[in-house]
């Protein structure tokens, strides 16, 4: 049982044993979401071929397994919350945290969290539009009404929120094992014509390979959640690594056998122009049942927009606590003990991202900042093991790894810009760096003036929305802790 205090200006959990069939339980329903079921169309795209194609989906596996080590070895050294937040901090100093927590909380998390919905919402649209593709406003009213939706349960309650992620959990693996299952049984009927010579009209630019390696990677995307827990995982030294060992490689299987399954029905031009590929193989392979397809990825997606919704104000919360943040972010409801201002503010910020944009365009948008930081924290197990020579690592990864993880990164961001060079990767530049000029003035000087104008700001939306400073907010009894 999981029980969570609100005290001290953080959540001390006590009495939580997250074992190791827990933990491979986290990484696989992090991060098998939306991904899986919009990713494969643009990593047709981008490979060119079926051999490539699913190449690329077993290299996004490996690579995610040997990041994920990395983490790892951060993780039961530095224990503490926020993800990638205190790695950074350690290595590089406050600056880079910083630029990290303003990236993550104003672009990542928000662009993700829009990304998943959008697609929860094309999955529920497409089945009342056959043949055809959704109104592009429609599938944009939808993800809104959805993302209030999510926001809204979870402002409400954490065992509510922790009821839904269990549910829709299941559902995923449901719809998961059912294409697996088709496809081997597809397989097995000599359904091959698609994966033979599936190296045939190959042609890839150096460009290409890493947008190919963008979306493959997003569908991987959550391989990095269990080092917010690691405090809670029992035996993290043992634990830790072994779930990554285990989980990651499941899902890699799970993705290769999943694509493989929509080849044994879906030429790679029928792919590529499939609205829904996973709704399009299910009405050629389970009809008059193939109903059971778009019901249940968009139990899978809507899933995975609750966890990402469910994990955003983490970040948050120790940002405001640091204070590289506004301090309301790291305020929690003082009825519902749920952190509500930053996970409205992040449902606030997920809207922007919605309205204007497209599934692909986030997708890039999103990859080239978050595998900016996933670099530079590799590059933390490297730094820190000539700075912090003293600091105990009870995982110890080759650091050849490490360098990998490094130079692969490197490559990610800097190879879509160099071949196909487009204003939304300079905006993200700028955006990042543009978090300095803030930086200086509200987190380094920390002007009187500043704060006498956000004293009277943060009042009001304490009074406006409930909320408190952790410390101050001890439930009584009988409701002492929040439990999950």
């Amino acid at each position: 049982m999981l029980e969570l205090k609100l005290k001290n200006r953080t959540f001390e959990a006590e009495n939580i044993e997250v074992g190791l069939l827990s933990g491979i339980c986290l990484i696989v329903g992090t991060m098998i979401g939306s991904g899986i079921f919009i990713s494969p169309k643009s990593v047709l795209l981008y490979s060119g071929s079926v051999g490539p194609c699913l190449l690329i989906w077993t290299a996004c596996g490996v690579l995610s397994t040997l990041g994920a080590l990395c983490y790892a070895e951060l993780g039961t050294m530095i224990t503490k919350s926020g993800g990638e937040y205190p790695y950074l901090m350690e290595a590089f100093g406050s600056i880079v945290a910083y630029l990290y927590s303003w990236t993550t909380v104003i672009v990542l998390k928000p662009s993700s969290f829009a990304i998943i919905t959008l697609s929860f919402a094309e999955y529920t649209a497409t089945p009342f539009y056959p043949g055809c593709t959704p109104p592009t406003v429609i599938i944009k009213c939808l993800a809104i009404a959805s993302l209030l939706i999510i926001v809204a349960i979870n402002c409400i309650s954490v065992k509510l929120a922790s009821y839904v992620q269990n549910f829709f959990t299941a559902a995923k693996l449901v719809i998961i094992l059912v294409i697996v299952v088709a496809g081997i049984v597809l397989l097995a009927q000599g359904k091959t014509q698609n994966l033979s010579n599936a190296f045939d009209g190959s042609s890839m630019s150096f460009g290409a390979i890493g947008l190919a390696f963008y979306n493959g990677l997003w569908a991987y995307d959550g391989w990095n959640q269990l080092n917010f827990i690691t405090e809670e995982l029992r035996n993290p030294y043992r634990n830790l690594p072994l779930a990554i060992i285990i989980g990651i490689p499941l899902v890699t299987v799970c993705y290769v056998l999943v694509n493989i399954a929509y080849f044994t029905v879906l030429t790679p031009s029928e792919l590529l122009v499939s609205p829904a590929v996973a709704v399009t193989f299910g009405d050629r392979v389970l009809y008059p049942l193939s109903w059971i397809v778009p019901l249940f990825v968009a139990f899978s997606t809507f899933g995975a927009a609750n966890g990402s919704c469910f994990t955003a104000g983490r970040l948050a919360f120790v940002s405001g606590r640091e204070g590289h943040m506004v301090k309301i972010l790291s305020y929690v409801s003082l009825r519902r003990y749920t952190p509500s201002p930053a996970l409205i503010f992040n449902g606030i910020l997920s809207l922007f991202y919605i309205i204007p944009a497209d599934i692909n365009s986030l997708i890039n948008y999103f990859s080239f900042a978050q595998w900016a930081f996933y670099g530079l924290t590799a590059l933390s197990v490297i730094v820190m093991r000539f700075t912090r020579k003293e600091l105990h690592r009870p995982v110890r990864v080759p650091i050849v790894i490490a360098a990998l993880i490094v130079v692969v990164s490197c490559y990610l961001v800097l190879a879509p810009i160099i071949d196909q060079p487009e204003l939304e990767y300079l905006y993200c530049t700028i955006f990042i760096f543009g978090g300095l000029i803030l930086y200086y003035p509200f987190v380094y000087l920390k002007p009187r003036w500043a704060r006498r104008i956000m004293r009277p700001i943060t009042m009001h939306l304490q009074l406006f929305m409930e909320v408190v400073p952790p410390e101050d907010c001890e439930p009584e009894d009988p409701m002492k802790s929040v439990k999950f």
